[in-house]
């Protein structure tokens, strides 16, 4: 039923489409039609709607035009049939999400949804599909077995990347998936406007790629960035507001150990059989064939089982499963025209985790640690970061705080909020937020436990050092890499230096003495002290701790000056080896590879304390290069009109051929961000290309 209706839907927008197009012309720009779709220089679609249903449809069509092979092979994958559609590499990818339940809980979240909602998912599904039909060259052949696309394979798309990867993840809040976000009161600017800053990082690839757009519909005028594949904006503003996300240490999941019976396993003493499901993958063989694999999946009231042996088991238990309307959740906070309006829209707690920064033209700013937190007996947050007795109903949460519970700060005395990854205490300095006031599970208990400590304290320090800021100054800022664990070692790591009688040690300690202490792309000293640091680790490497009395430049100075002194001599070795000198420019070891672009970098490891971020690896000749980092980044000056400047530094398109894969690296590695055209008029004169419904 859903596919008739949805051809049926696709067949009208064709002849519509044909219609409009005689009618009005190709010249037709910004016209009285239904719908219709601008594309500016920089590969951003500008969708500008009758209706809601024609916007969704827009930008679905928008998004297959930009990144259609790599939405079909997501959308694939959140079906749990990639292997089936593309052979054995895929085999471990169509394990977890069928193990996870995706394909069949996105079929019950469709149910789920308001009529109106699943009107919305048709659209954006048929405008997909409709891309596919008017250009079928520009889809590779191979991808096409996933077509057509659903409404369900959107909502297992949200499931797989929200859920199952950012929340559900082992991996801990990162370089690879972070970011910083400012928000500024009209107090603490120069214009007397409020600011926003939106920077997330992330790996340079896959689902993690955001998709930038301007949505236009009644009563929306919404402009920002999605990742790949969702149909509505995560990070955006419109003429009113705007708010950013950043990835937050919570506990959404629970890592459960069952305590086995024969047949099943034990709770409160009463023993409970498994609920056994057995599915068959299909996996496709190089020569056309198939060969089927049994997947056996077993569930017990904490969740799945992700572990089973003779002796044990491991469930897991993810909060938010319940909550399936994050899509009208964003439609409301992109709708709302002030901070009660956006609170009433993010209270609904549809999304499970993430940090909300938000701005507004009032002045107003805000902070709040969002997010599904499990009622919890006791016990801390490191506590439930480890597996749990599953034994005992004691364990076994049920439900979760309510949104006026968790840790929020709306316009505070210092007239500006921050996030870094870090916990929601040091939101601002000096600190509002008490960790004591909060059960002690709901995030690392302070500043000294963030994961990059480095970066939130130069974020911190940024902040404190402006008595007022300007948006030009905003920028700026955003592009520092001035190293904050740098300015924390070098002056005891010179002086131990310069006590060896040694020339090598000698010459390290000259390089790392006139450094400017930044990761720019001519800066000397960087790639010897990045070497070092990337060496040395910094696991047990302070003298001193962190430490609450001096939050902001506590843990320092080196506990071992000898071992720092051989590592760093082996680093200056290792340099000269590799470029014939040891002060060599931080651009010419760490590259910005993307695409066919291979530039200088400026940027480091958030754990080095930089605020511009960048991911790098090793790569061949002894050079670095970057994987993530860096991603979208937005500065908006809530101003009359508003001003804002952006960056889609991975570019806004991956389909083959397209001009805009790379077009915007060469912005970010001169520092520079690109200005927003909103206005009919400004769209009309960076056209690039225009598509009538």
């Amino acid at each position: 039923m859903l596919f008739i209706k949805r051809r049926f839907f696709l067949v009208l927008l064709l002849i519509g489409s044909i219609t409009l197009t005689l009618f009005l012309g190709d010249s037709s720009v910004i016209s009285k039609s239904p719908t219709e779709i601008l594309w500016d220089t920089w590969g951003v679609p500008h969708i500008f709607a009758r209706d809601n249903m024609g916007m969704f449809t827009a930008f679905g069509y928008a998004q297959m035009q930009s990144h259609g092979n790599l939405i079909l092979r997501l959308y694939g994958q959140a079906r749990g049939r990639a292997a089936e559609y593309w052979g054995e590499n895929y085999l471990p990818s169509d394990r977890y999400i069928r193990r996870m339940g995706i394909p069949d809980r996105a079929r019950v979240w469709y149910e789920e949804q308001s009529p109106e909602i699943q009107e919305y998912l048709e659209a954006f599904a048929t405008g997909m599909n409709l891309y596919v039909d008017e250009h079928p060259e520009a889809i590779d052949e191979a991808l096409k077995i996933a077509l057509p696309i659903t409404s369900t394979d959107i909502l297992a798309h949200i499931q797989r990347v929200i859920y199952f990867d950012f929340l559900v993840s082992d991996r801990e809040v990162s370089a690879w998936r972070g970011s910083n976000a400012w928000a500024i009161a009209s107090s603490k600017s120069q214009s007397g406007n409020a600011l926003l800053l939106a920077n997330p990082h992330l790996p340079w690839q896959d689902f993690y790629l955001l998709y930038e757009a301007h949505l236009n519909a009644p009563n929306l005028n919404s402009y920002g960035a999605t990742l790949v594949g969702m149909p509505a904006l995560v990070i955006a503003f419109n003429d009113n507001l705007g708010w950013t996300l950043t990835v937050n240490p919570i506990q959404g999941k629970t890592f459960y150990d069952l305590s086995l019976t024969q047949d099943g396993y034990w709770l409160d003493g009463v023993p409970l059989s498994f609920k056994q499901e057995n599915q068959t993958i299909k996996i496709k063989q190089d020569d056309g064939s198939f060969r089927e694999e049994e997947l056996t999946i077993l569930r017990s009231r904490h969740g799945v089982a992700i572990k089973k042996t003779e002796n044990e088991a491991i469930a897991l238990r993810v909060a938010g499963l319940d909550r399936p309307h994050v899509i009208e959740q964003f439609l409301g906070m992109a709708k709302a025209t002030n901070l009660a309006e956006f609170e009433t829209a993010i209270s609904q707690l549809q999304l499970p985790m993430f940090n909300l920064l938000y701005a507004d033209k009032a002045g107003e700013i805000a902070y709040i640690f969002n997010g599904l937190i499990p009622e919890r007996e006791d016990g801390t947050y490191r506590d439930w970061s480890r597996s749990v007795a599953g034994d005992t109903s004691k364990t076994l949460w049920t439900k979760y705080h309510s949104y006026e519970e968790l840790p929020r700060l709306v316009n505070p005395e210092t007239g500006w909020v921050q996030n870094t990854n870090d916990p929601p205490w040091s939101s601002t300095f000096p600190e509002q937020l008490d960790a004591r006031d909060y059960p002690a599970y709901f995030a690392p208990q302070s500043l000294g436990e963030a994961v990059e400590i480095f970066r939130t304290q130069r974020s911190l320090k940024m902040l404190l050092e402006e008595e007022k800021m300007s948006f030009e100054e905003l920028i700026a800022a955003k592009f520092s890499s001035r190293l904050e664990l740098g300015d924390r070692l070098v002056g005891e790591l010179v002086a131990a230096a310069k006590k060896r009688d040694n020339p090598v040690a000698l010459e390290a300690a000259e390089v790392l003495e006139n450094w400017d202490r930044e990761a720019t792309e001519n800066s000397k000293g960087a790639a010897l002290f990045g070497l070092w640091s990337l060496s040395m680790g910094q696991e047990n490497i302070f003298s001193t701790p962190w430490n609450p009395e001096d939050p902001l430049n506590t843990p320092r100075g080196l506990k071992d000056p000898e071992k720092a002194i051989d590592i760093l001599e082996n680093a200056a070795a290792q340099l000269q080896l590799l470029y014939g000198k040891i002060d060599i420019n931080w651009g010419e070891a760490v590259r910005l590879r993307y695409g066919n672009k291979d530039l200088p970098a400026s940027g480091a490891p958030g754990q080095l304390g930089s605020f511009q971020v960048l991911g790098v690896v090793p790569a061949e000749n002894g050079k670095f290069q970057s994987i993530a980092g860096d991603t979208y980044i937005a500065a908006i000056e809530f101003s009359e009109p508003i001003r804002a400047r952006v960056l889609n530094v991975c570019g806004n398109s991956t389909q083959p051929n397209s001009p805009h894969i790379t077009d915007q690296l060469s912005e970010y590695a001169r520092g520079q961000l690109r200005p927003v055209w909103r206005t009919p008029e400004e769209i009309k004169k960076h056209l690039e290309a225009h598509k009538v419904f």
